[in-house]
């Protein structure tokens, strides 16, 4: 059935266009929010009485796209991946990561209407991605992928694993040991000496 946008609704239309569309789409969806009406002599004229209204907000549509036309034309997007030697990507860029990347420096754009080649860029390196503004306009920008370093650690710099208690007690259990032997040695050798002196004394 036919029915007239009160309201855009992308990517269907927008205000004042007339749209082919399901019965039971119009009546439990367009019709109750208020997005569309009825395709009627009465509906019609009303459409029609705000016609220039209408076609000053699509003016104004169109003069907010031509400006950010311009100012995407001249952006060079950087994005650091993280990739292999070959310089293969461990993921991809999508649409959806370009529409992240953009809303960082100040462009909210929806991924819908980002278009890569292919299911996206899966190596490092330059590419272009379009952007549709408003009815025909569209934006270019350049992207590079760039690799992300990965930092490996050397077994050198490894800590030395620490000791459990129970390490540490037998190694003190060992040198008191040693001790101990060490200083009976030192007795024993003390009371030959002495043994020793008493006989040539005598």
């Amino acid at each position: 059935m036919k029915v007239i946008l009160n309201k855009d609704l992308m990517p269907l239309g927008e205000e004042g266009d007339v749209k082919e569309v399901a019965k039971g789409y119009a009546r439990n969806y367009l019709f109750p929010r208020g997005i569309a009406l009825p395709y009627t002599p009465k509906m019609i004229k009303l459409i029609e009485g705000r016609r220039a209204e209408i076609e000053a907000r699509k003016e104004e549509k169109r003069l907010s796209a031509r400006g950010l036309k311009e100012k995407l034309d001249t952006l060079d997007l950087s994005i650091t991946m993280p990739a292999g030697a070959n310089g293969r990507l461990y993921g991809a860029v999508t649409n959806q990561t370009i529409a992240d990347e953009l809303g960082k420096v100040g462009f909210q754009i929806e991924r819908k209407r980002i278009e890569l080649a292919g299911n996206g860029f899966k190596s490092v390196g330059k590419y272009k991605a379009i952007i549709k503004l408003y009815e025909n306009q569209t934006a270019e920008i350049s992207v590079t992928i760039i690799a992300q370093e990965i930092k490996v650690e050397s077994s050198a710099a490894k800590p030395a694993p620490k000791r459990g208690r129970r390490d540490d007690s037998r190694r003190d259990s060992k040198e008191n040991s040693q001790e101990a032997a060490a200083g009976e040695a030192s007795a024993s050798t003390g009371e030959v000496s002495i043994k020793a002196e008493d006989q040539s004394d005598s």
